[in-house]
């Protein structure tokens, strides 16, 4: 698989590209819902969408209360940087 480099934002990968790269860090489309993405971790789970203006990340109880824990990316950001922020988990 061939992608942009690190440093580029994520608003500069096409969309092939940006599914291609969630499925090697893991994830499975979401049959439900297309633009959607669960990843099963061994000590966490994560719904991911791709939205308008942004990549959404839902942990699925990853709270200490037990709740979901939900974060908001912008396409701005590089892939290198969300790489890091949504796969070190929650």
């Amino acid at each position: 698989m061939s992608f942009p480099p690190a440093n580029t934002p994520l608003y500069n990968h096409p969309l092939p590209e940006i599914e291609n790269w969630l499925v090697s860090q893991g994830c499975d489309r979401d049959p439900d819902d297309l633009h959607c993405w669960l990843i099963d971790r061994e000590t966490w789970r994560a719904h991911i969408c791709l939205d308008v203006d942004s990549l959404s990340v839902r942990y699925l109880n990853a709270g200490a209360d037990g709740r979901d824990v939900v974060r908001s990316f912008k396409y701005s950001l590089s892939r290198r940087d969300l790489d890091e922020a949504i796969f070190s988990g929650p």
